[in-house]
Protein backbone atom coordinates (compact mmCIF):
# COMPACT_ATOMS: atom_id res chain seq x y z
CA UNK A 1 0.00 0.00 0.00
CA UNK A 2 1.43 3.34 -1.09
CA UNK A 3 0.77 6.21 1.85
CA UNK A 4 2.64 9.29 2.49
CA UNK A 5 4.18 12.31 0.78
CA UNK A 6 8.02 12.86 -0.14
CA UNK A 7 9.45 15.66 -1.49
CA UNK A 8 12.01 15.52 -4.47
CA UNK A 9 13.76 17.06 -7.22
CA UNK A 10 14.05 16.21 -10.60
CA UNK A 11 17.56 16.41 -11.81
CA UNK A 12 18.47 18.26 -15.46
CA UNK A 13 17.36 14.98 -17.39
CA UNK A 14 14.26 14.61 -16.17
CA UNK A 15 14.36 11.79 -13.84
CA UNK A 16 12.66 11.70 -10.03
CA UNK A 17 14.17 9.50 -7.10
CA UNK A 18 11.07 7.56 -6.25
CA UNK A 19 11.16 6.91 -2.38
CA UNK A 20 12.57 3.80 -1.15
CA UNK A 21 9.41 3.59 0.40
CA UNK A 22 7.42 3.05 -2.53
CA UNK A 23 10.33 0.95 -4.32
CA UNK A 24 9.08 -2.75 -3.51
CA UNK A 25 5.63 -2.60 -3.70
CA UNK A 26 5.65 -0.19 -7.22
CA UNK A 27 8.68 -2.80 -8.84
CA UNK A 28 11.32 -2.36 -11.20
CA UNK A 29 8.72 -1.41 -13.75
CA UNK A 30 5.65 0.47 -13.68
CA UNK A 31 3.13 2.39 -15.63
CA UNK A 32 2.84 6.05 -16.18
CA UNK A 33 -0.33 8.23 -17.37
CA UNK A 34 -1.84 12.05 -17.12
CA UNK A 35 -3.53 12.08 -14.27
CA UNK A 36 -6.70 14.14 -12.85
CA UNK A 37 -6.10 17.54 -11.90
CA UNK A 38 -2.87 17.86 -13.20
CA UNK A 39 -0.57 15.08 -11.66
CA UNK A 40 0.49 12.10 -12.72
CA UNK A 41 -0.40 8.76 -11.61
CA UNK A 42 1.62 6.14 -11.38
CA UNK A 43 0.60 2.26 -11.56
CA UNK A 44 2.79 -1.16 -10.15
CA UNK A 45 2.03 -3.19 -13.12
CA UNK A 46 -0.86 -5.33 -10.98
CA UNK A 47 -2.89 -2.41 -10.33
CA UNK A 48 -2.41 -1.02 -14.13
CA UNK A 49 -4.54 -4.25 -15.26
CA UNK A 50 -7.20 -3.63 -12.93
CA UNK A 51 -7.68 -0.16 -13.98
CA UNK A 52 -7.19 -0.77 -17.78
CA UNK A 53 -10.08 -3.35 -17.61
CA UNK A 54 -11.97 -1.55 -16.05
CA UNK A 55 -11.65 1.28 -18.53
CA UNK A 56 -11.96 -0.84 -21.26
CA UNK A 57 -15.27 -1.98 -20.24
CA UNK A 58 -16.86 1.18 -20.52
CA UNK A 59 -19.10 1.61 -23.31
CA UNK A 60 -17.60 2.71 -26.68
CA UNK A 61 -20.41 3.97 -27.68
CA UNK A 62 -20.44 7.00 -24.55
CA UNK A 63 -18.83 10.18 -25.50
CA UNK A 64 -17.00 11.17 -22.43
CA UNK A 65 -15.80 7.19 -22.09
CA UNK A 66 -14.11 7.81 -25.50
CA UNK A 67 -12.42 11.30 -23.99
CA UNK A 68 -11.21 9.57 -20.86
CA UNK A 69 -9.44 6.54 -22.64
CA UNK A 70 -7.86 8.88 -24.93
CA UNK A 71 -6.57 10.67 -22.12
CA UNK A 72 -5.91 8.46 -19.75
CA UNK A 73 -4.15 5.90 -22.24
CA UNK A 74 -2.04 8.15 -24.64
CA UNK A 75 -0.33 9.47 -22.16
CA UNK A 76 0.48 6.07 -20.18
CA UNK A 77 3.92 4.50 -21.01
CA UNK A 78 5.97 1.93 -19.29
CA UNK A 79 8.86 2.97 -17.45
CA UNK A 80 11.53 1.36 -14.94
CA UNK A 81 13.65 2.45 -12.32
CA UNK A 82 17.78 3.04 -12.86
CA UNK A 83 19.74 1.56 -10.62
CA UNK A 84 20.28 4.78 -8.34
CA UNK A 85 16.16 4.29 -8.01
CA UNK A 86 15.26 6.85 -10.44
CA UNK A 87 12.94 7.00 -12.99
CA UNK A 88 12.71 9.14 -16.33
CA UNK A 89 9.94 11.03 -16.60
CA UNK A 90 8.55 11.37 -20.29
CA UNK A 91 8.64 15.13 -21.67
CA UNK A 92 5.13 15.08 -22.59
CA UNK A 93 4.50 14.07 -18.71
CA UNK A 94 6.61 16.62 -17.27
CA UNK A 95 5.13 19.11 -19.71
CA UNK A 96 1.56 18.46 -18.63
CA UNK A 97 2.20 18.34 -14.93
CA UNK A 98 4.47 21.33 -15.25
CA UNK A 99 6.91 19.53 -13.48
CA UNK A 100 10.09 21.67 -13.53
CA UNK A 101 11.82 21.03 -10.38
CA UNK A 102 10.62 20.59 -7.19
CA UNK A 103 7.82 17.66 -7.14
CA UNK A 104 6.01 16.28 -4.43
CA UNK A 105 5.30 12.15 -4.71
CA UNK A 106 1.88 10.68 -3.15
CA UNK A 107 1.06 7.97 -1.85
CA UNK A 108 -3.07 6.85 -2.19
CA UNK A 109 -3.38 2.98 -1.66
CA UNK A 110 -3.03 1.71 -4.85
CA UNK A 111 -1.32 4.50 -6.52
CA UNK A 112 1.17 7.23 -6.22
CA UNK A 113 0.74 10.95 -7.56
CA UNK A 114 3.73 13.42 -8.88
CA UNK A 115 2.83 16.91 -8.57
CA UNK A 116 4.47 19.79 -9.33
CA UNK A 117 5.35 21.24 -5.31
CA UNK A 118 3.43 24.86 -6.11
CA UNK A 119 0.47 23.01 -7.47
CA UNK A 120 0.48 20.78 -4.94
CA UNK A 121 0.87 23.46 -1.99
CA UNK A 122 -2.37 25.24 -3.89
CA UNK A 123 -4.28 22.26 -3.52
CA UNK A 124 -3.50 21.44 -0.34
CA UNK A 125 -4.26 25.25 1.31
CA UNK A 126 -5.78 24.52 4.46
CA UNK A 127 -6.47 27.91 5.10
CA UNK A 128 -8.98 27.88 1.93
CA UNK A 129 -9.99 23.93 2.48
CA UNK A 130 -13.50 23.54 3.79
CA UNK A 131 -13.34 20.66 5.69
CA UNK A 132 -17.11 20.88 6.91
CA UNK A 133 -17.77 20.16 3.24
CA UNK A 134 -15.09 17.51 2.69
CA UNK A 135 -16.98 15.96 6.15
CA UNK A 136 -20.52 16.17 4.43
CA UNK A 137 -18.76 15.05 1.06
CA UNK A 138 -17.18 11.61 2.63
CA UNK A 139 -20.47 10.95 4.35
CA UNK A 140 -22.10 11.37 1.03
CA UNK A 141 -19.86 8.19 -0.07
CA UNK A 142 -20.76 6.33 3.47
CA UNK A 143 -17.00 7.23 4.77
Amino acid sequence: MFIGEFQHTLDTKGRLIIPSKFREELGYEFVMTKGLDGCLFVYPKSEWSIVENKIKSLPMTDRKARTFMRFFFAGACECSLDRQGRVLIPANLREFAELEKDTVLVGLTTRLEIWDKNRWDEINDMESMDFDEVADAMAALGI
